[in-house]
């Protein structure tokens, strides 16, 4: 029998897991409360998600590809990514139209150690200031932790301001921005890191859960508790830098 290692008490190892890889993301639908998101698709989805966000070209001044000066280009730039494993990508439904007003993607995918980031996070004006766009985040975090992985990741330009406020209020930790991390059209970024471990969901899915009830909105869709009150008694003392 071979020899066991020695461990060194003062040199500690970390926690042994039970862990089983989850699977790669690709599922044509995930739901959930007040949201549906399917596979991008570009005969489905090109022309209302290129509808929603014309005359808004800002909503891609923090994306790696974009504005797109017509609907036929925007439409060859999804049918390029569409059938993509990582990034991911899904139209985001709107329930009531039934028409795609947004999109996101799963990436950076590493089943082996269990992390998935969601980003490439496009929310038009149809969603922003809407339940259906955290939603639809939600729902693409509990997929993941209920696939199997550890952690989901959130990273953004560190310039921009209210997709760091989103992350924190969806209850991800700021662990640090890594400086002149990228080149993105031409520009410097550097680039603000959140993450939610599997032991967070355990303390925030109660917590997205109670934001998502029904009779958390009123008839106009206003929230009567807001996720950011819900998600820091949930994980307190999360900071931002």
């Amino acid at each position: 029998m071979p020899d066991q290692p020695v461990r060194n008490a003062n040199r500690p190892t970390g926690q042994a897991i039970d862990f089983v890889r989850p699977p790669l993301p690709g599922q044509q639908v995930i739901t959930g409360p007040w949201t549906r998101l399917e596979r991008l698709n570009a005969a489905r989805h090109a022309a209302d998600v290129f509808k929603a966000q014309s005359g808004h070209d800002w909503l891609w001044d923090y994306m790696p590809n974009g504005p797109y000066d017509d609907q036929q280009a925007f439409s060859d730039w999804m049918v390029s990514v569409q059938d993509g494993a990582d990034p991911c990508f899904y139209a985001i439904i709107d329930p009531d139209s039934g028409q795609a007003v947004g999109e996101a993607s799963f990436m950076r995918v590493d089943v082996a150690m269990g992390v998935i980031e969601i980003g490439n996070i496009l929310l038009t004006p149809a969603l922003q200031q809407r339940r259906e766009a955290g939603a639809a985040l939600m729902a693409m975090i509990r997929w993941a932790f209920d696939a199997g992985y550890r952690r989901v990741e959130w990273k953004c330009n560190s310039l921009n301001a209210p997709s760091r406020r989103a992350a924190l209020r969806l209850g991800f930790s700021y662990e640090g921005t890594f400086r002149n991390h990228m080149i993105v059209k031409g520009l410097n970024r550097d680039t603000a890191w959140f993450a939610m471990t599997d032991q967070d969901w355990l303390a925030l899915q109660p917590a997205y859960d109670q934001w998502l009830a029904s009779d958390n909105f009123d008839a106009s869709g206003q929230q009567r508790q807001s996720l950011s009150s819900l998600t820091d008694i949930a994980l307190p003392g999360r900071q931002e830098g």
